[in-house]
């Protein structure tokens, strides 16, 4: 019985649950593509809609899943909850199909990769083709670019292309699933920011099960078109008009070869989130969850913005008159590949903090400290 009990406390402390593992995978498995998010945002919102009161879907598919919709002031916790990926561009005489991106996608790690062609008929299965070894001649090789990789969807003409379902504009995801690597890492396509929209789910859930009562209203968006240029978060926030916004994005795990940590900073999966200071970060707001951070011992890391933190964080800061917002980040590997890899320490610890944060805001004082520089 003592062996027991001693293995028992050695057990580390996790918040997440079996049920928000298994939400997880199939949020991350299920395609999410700028600009057809819809199916993506039907599963979240249906994981999510027990631990809030309202909910609410705009024109372009942003969700905000809303606790004490009635109250005055507002305060938003938001991801994005698009991925990269390609659009049918051009169908070849011969039936090979050109593609152009949809957001950041990478054309260096596309030779061989399997996708998905969402046609009006359906999905339709196709490969990146690329040379074979044997036929590339050394120090003259064709590197891959946007222009030069292509679709093979066993078609052999144009005509029988088309057959198929496919025309020109039909989206292309990767065919790649999550997985778990060594019981730590989240690895998978589209972490970039899935896994954020996960994090504000499992906000919502812990102050639900905590019977936490809020004095303001806490709108928790899953904003669409991020990865074209922070569209949904532009659009949602004219329709909200919130006090106060607190964003979760990824940012670079710079501890990976390759990655020049004097150009990109020094953050690092299993540190902890990640307070990016900049022009769009309201001081006070970055302050507070500081101090939420220290006080509960969440341990953080730092990240400065130069301009413009190039999330949805620039888009509420400066919108209806400026939105005190802040950024909290988790490290991730191997952005906008199929293999982005998260800690799933930094993952509840952004969870931790974020509902701490949120927590700590307690009356209408709060708010007009925000509104102070």
């Amino acid at each position: 019985r003592l062996m027991a009990k001693a293995k028992a406390e050695k057990k580390p402390k996790t918040i997440l649950t079996q049920k928000s593992i298994d939400f997880l995978e199939a949020y991350i498995n299920n395609p999410s593509p700028t600009g057809f998010e819809a199916e993506g945002q039907k599963l979240w919102l249906k994981y999510i809609k027990p631990y809030v009161d309202a909910y609410t879907v705009d024109n372009y598919g942003s969700v905000a899943a809303i606790i004490n919709p009635e109250a005055k002031y507002k305060v938003v916790i938001e991801a994005h909850a698009d991925e990269i990926s390609w659009f049918v561009h051009l169908i070849t005489k011969e039936g090979f199909i050109y593609l152009r991106r949809n957001g950041g996608s990478d054309h260096q790690i596309a030779p061989s990769k399997r996708v998905n062609i969402h046609t009006e008929k359906g999905i339709v299965k196709a490969v990146f083709g690329w040379p074979a070894i044997h036929t590339r001649i050394d120090g003259k090789e064709e590197t891959p670019k946007s222009t030069n990789i292509w679709l093979d969807c066993g078609a052999e003409s144009k005509e029988e292309v088309e057959k198929l379902g496919i025309n020109v504009g039909d989206v292309v995801t990767y065919e790649d699933e999550f997985i778990i690597l060594n019981k730590k890492y989240f690895v998978g396509r589209a972490l970039d920011n899935r896994l954020g929209g996960f994090i504000i789910a499992e906000v919502a859930r812990l102050l639900k099960e905590q019977k936490t009562k809020l004095p303001f209203g806490l709108y928790i968006v899953n904003a669409v078109q991020e990865e074209v240029g922070l569209r949904g978060a532009q659009m949602i926030t004219e329709t909200i008009r919130p006090n106060v916004a607190i964003v979760t994005d990824v940012c670079h795990d710079t501890g990976t070869p390759l990655i020049n940590v004097k150009e990109q900073g020094d953050t690092r999966c299993g540190k902890g989130p990640v307070l990016t200071t900049g022009p769009a970060v309201h001081n006070n707001l970055l302050k507070l969850i500081k101090d939420v951070a220290e006080k509960n011992k969440i341990p953080f890391q730092r990240l400065a913005a130069s301009r413009a933190t190039g999330t949805d964080t620039d888009a509420f800061a400066y919108s209806i008159g400026g939105v005190p917002s802040a950024l909290i980040s988790i490290p991730l590997r191997y952005m906008h590949t199929t293999v982005e890899a998260s800690h799933r320490d930094d993952v509840e610890n952004v969870i931790k903090l974020i509902l701490e944060s949120v927590k700590t805001i307690k009356n209408n004082q709060d708010f007009r400290y925000f509104t102070k520089v």
